[in-house]
């Protein structure tokens, strides 16, 4: 056991780019997040070219390779675009990596938004309309709330694929969790040091904790919702003695 564990120094290091990994993951979601409520409802939208672009933003975010689009915002878009939008050249890495998997996360996310906003039943629809509701407030007030108890179960799954795509940065010459193990790596088989298997598994086990934080906090907002939904529920009930009053 004990040739599992790293000096605290090593585990400093570790901490260092575990802090990068959670930055990048957090820029990734909020992007992320945005595009699949935007793209989601945009898959439902009553005008067809809406339905277009969003359709076509899908498939694309989909089809293509998280790994080939962070190379494409990277090295290509500053070479192609730089003289023309010269801010592209100043981001950081960490910035197109978030950008990257936001997009991937975006794509993915919007077919769920849209699965779930899809499975409420239409007589909810029907009765904001009834209710003389606009869209927008159709959404807000009754679509999106019902929605959510089915959205977060795969959107939780999702993030955690996200977190795992985080170590791609380290192929694109960002900085996170796996470069400092990369580095730490290079640094121990330089000093003749054997063993650096232990680098990995440390590394395993803090995604692997990072991942059942991410999957507790997503059952919690479950949890809350059902306890929402179910208070709601007992509110609007009507006593049988009251519906009733004849009855024995």
């Amino acid at each position: 056991m004990e040739d599992l564990l790293l000096t605290p120094g090593q585990y400093a290091r570790l901490y260092n780019g575990l802090r990068a990994t959670l930055q990048l993951l957090g820029q990734a979601f909020v992007l992320g997040i945005f595009l699949s409520l935007v793209v989601g409802v945009g898959r439902l939208s009553e005008r067809k070219w809406v339905r277009a672009i969003s359709f076509g933003f899908v498939e694309f975010a989909r089809g293509i390779s998280s790994i080939i689009l962070l190379f494409i915002l990277v090295i290509a878009i500053p070479i192609l675009l730089g003289d023309i939008f010269p801010w592209v050249l100043g981001q950081p890495v960490i910035v197109m990596a978030s950008i990257a998997l936001g997009v991937n996360m975006g794509g993915y996310g919007a077919e769920i938004i849209r699965g779930s906003i899809v499975a409420i039943p239409k007589g909810q629809t029907e009765a904001t309309i009834a209710l003389n509701l606009n869209p927008t407030q159709r959404l807000r007030y009754v679509i999106l709330p019902q929605a959510m108890r089915i959205i977060l179960p795969p959107m939780g799954n999702l993030t955690i694929e996200i977190l795992k795509g985080t170590a791609l940065v380290a192929v694109a010459g960002g900085y996170d969790m796996m470069r400092e193990v990369r580095n730490m790596e290079a640094s121990m088989l330089a000093e003749g040091v054997i063993g650096v298997t232990a680098l990995f598994v440390n590394a395993l086990i803090i995604y692997f904790i990072v991942a059942q934080v991410i999957n507790a906090l997503f059952r919690f907002g479950e949890r809350a919702l059902d306890r929402r939904f179910e208070q709601r529920e007992g509110r609007s009930a009507i006593p049988l003695s009251v519906a009733q009053p004849g009855g024995n």
